[in-house]
């Protein structure tokens, strides 16, 4: 399954390039020989025009680097890096480094990218922060192109129909039909895919939000639903109640600095359409501005019972044993550091949580039979098999599910100081 999904995926680029390149360019091979209406000189220039924008914006969503996080980075907002009111962190287990507002661990890229819309196959490349402006031009000028075409085609069909009682050798021929045929049918489909993912790139563009993001806000409000009938509190790990309240979503900040962000912070409304516009600054994309409708001390996304970190043993973190020598000290110093590194690099793979339905029955009849994770599809992934309305899971955005639904975790002391003695030896 992994081999033929992989295979899929390096002959997605190529397919495209070959129905652009079946579009644009057989297109004007069939308007050169059908001699009842030929194509006009401006009707040449145009379908070419779209058809060397099409070229440049999908060359560039595909080539352009979707960025990653700067090695070293930290946080300079401590309230970024630790939340005081659910304890949330920004933390990546898989580069094992802090993670950015608005970024995602990408199964694909294996890395973490920042404001990550999702993983697109079609560009084998991911829509983030940098290759958003770029990926959007590509779909204007992609409907806009092929929607011209489709004018281009329907004008030759109905010329057709309107001779369908003359003798066929007054006619195209049945090669011609059929080519024009086939033209039609691929260019309809085409556009009205494209169509239908150009208006909600253009929501996402609007509203400031990622595809995961949108994500996220579905989930949020399931979570507050739930929360409504149990007093605003759902239960948590450990038997703690987590207090769910609706969060606005920071990151919409009015429709116009919603577009100036998205397509790199240009005011230049005619940059937004040109295809070899700069990417944005690489300097950009760790820090985003806010709407300020929330309290500064929550963060994004907002607290979800099965992505809060498990209770930790306090008695592994007691104090040095009173009278023992410095040297033995420093010893059980070590040896707590070395457990607590190995814990936390195994705990969360042999202690997922059971979805909330099933925890809140259990906690209701105090059954204790069932060990599996098991969720309403019988998976054995836990909460982060949630699917939102159109049944899309984290996953089918590219985002590595295992790190992004337990990432908010504790970081302890000793991964910490492994991460700065990994840093100095490398320097």
């Amino acid at each position: 399954m992994l081999c033929s999904s992989f295979t899929i995926s390096r002959l997605a680029v190529p397919a495209v390039c070959i129905l652009i390149s079946f579009l644009a360019y057989t297109s004007q091979y069939f308007f050169f020989y059908f001699e009842e209406d030929p194509l006009r000189t401006e009707e040449v220039w145009r379908i070419n025009f779209f058809a060397v924008c099409i070229w440049i914006c999908y060359y560039r969503a595909c080539t352009v680097d979707p960025g990653r996080v700067p090695e070293g980075w930290e946080p300079n907002d401590r309230k970024t890096l630790r939340d005081d009111n659910d304890g949330r962190q920004r933390w990546c287990r898989r580069c094992e480094a802090f993670k950015p507002p608005r970024a995602h661990h990408c199964k694909t890229c294996r890395r973490c990218v920042p404001k990550m819309d999702h993983h697109c196959p079609w560009t084998s490349n991911c829509v983030s922060h940098f290759t958003f402006p770029h990926f959007i031009r590509f779909l204007f000028y992609a409907v806009v192109g092929m929607s011209y075409l489709e004018t281009l085609l329907f004008e030759r069909a109905s010329i057709i129909w309107k001779s369908r009682n003359l003798p066929s050798y007054m006619g195209p021929s049945v090669g011609q039909m059929g080519h024009l045929f086939v033209l039609l049918v691929t260019n309809s489909l085409t556009v009205f895919v494209l169509l239908i993912l150009l208006l909600r790139t253009l929501w996402s563009l609007g509203t400031n939000t990622t595809t995961i993001e949108s994500w996220e806000i579905e989930r949020h409000e399931t979570l507050v639903r739930r929360a409504r009938h149990f007093g605003g509190f759902l239960p948590g790990p450990g038997g703690t109640n987590v207090q769910i309240r609706k969060q606005e979503f920071p990151y919409d900040i009015g429709i116009w600095s919603n577009i100036k962000a998205g397509l790199g912070g240009s005011a230049n409304v005619l940059s937004w359409f040109w295809p070899l516009a700069r990417t944005p600054d690489r300097s950009t994309g760790l820090e985003y501005e806010e709407n300020g409708f929330e309290d500064p001390s929550v963060s994004w996304p907002p607290p979800d019972p099965d992505r809060i970190p498990l209770p930790r043993n306090q008695g592994n973190s007691a104090a040095f044993t009173s009278g023992a020598t410095r040297n033995f000290e420093v010893e059980a110093f070590n040896r707590r550091k070395a457990e607590d590194l190995k814990r936390q690099r195994n705990r969360i793979e042999v202690q997922r949580r059971k979805p909330f339905h099933v925890r809140f029955d259990e906690s209701l009849s105090d059954s204790s039979d069932d060990e599996g994770d098991y969720t309403d599809d019988g998976s054995v992934d836990g909460e982060e098999s949630w699917q939102n309305s159109e049944g899309e899971r984290l996953r089918d955005f590219g985002v590595d599910e295992a790190v992004e639904f337990y990432d908010e975790e504790d970081i302890p002391l000793a991964i910490l100081m492994q991460q700065r003695a990994e840093r100095q030896k490398t320097q």
